[in-house]
């Protein structure tokens, strides 16, 4: 009896470790919204890492996270890191290249509670009297754990709706600066 309870554990093992394995190794969380704002105003907001503050939807999850800069001021070089409670972690973001109103790319460090690291990026498209902003993440899941966490989590439906209340809190900000 104990053999056949042992088998059983084993294929189910087996067929968790080939469910695992077939999971994508990439992933790509992405929202957008129109704010009525020239894109020079919106990227003024997005490529200062001082700004965010006011519009970052973490900002909000743990208002006594520790924060610091350096680098640069603002533009590529400049960094951000954080550390806070549980929903927000710990973690380091680099502007990595910043075209004047257009984009701003970001290297996103997760580091607690799991290491992880993505590639971030604001499109900003002039379209009238408005301007379209694309919020991108894109990373890899490239090992077992990762993709095991991935069963678990979905990185669309964790971060999209964060996404979605930066991109309010954004829109806010840039259509009532003069």
């Amino acid at each position: 009896m104990a053999k056949k309870i042992l088998i059983a554990v084993a294929v189910l093992l087996l067929v968790l470790l080939a469910v695992v394995a077939t999971r994508p190794d990439h992933y790509t969380v992405k929202r957008n919204a129109s704010i009525a704002a020239p894109p020079d105003k919106v990227y003024a907001l997005l490529v200062d890492f001082h700004v965010w503050s006011q519009w970052s939807p973490w900002e909000k999850l743990d208002p006594a996270m520790k924060k610091t800069w350096s680098g640069t001021t603002s533009g590529v070089g400049a960094i951000y890191e954080w550390s806070g409670n549980d929903q927000v972690g710990k973690g380091r973001m680099t502007i990595v290249e910043a075209t004047p109103a257009k984009q701003v790319k970001i290297k996103l460090e997760f580091l607690e509670p799991w290491q992880s690291t993505s590639d971030t990026r604001f499109d900003l498209v002039a379209q009238g009297n408005q301007t379209t902003v694309d919020w991108v993440m894109e990373g890899r899941a490239d090992n077992l754990g990762l993709k095991a966490m991935g069963l678990l989590m979905d990185m669309d439906k964790m971060v999209g709706s964060d996404f979605e209340k930066g991109l309010v809190d954004l829109k806010a900000l840039a259509e009532k600066q003069p």
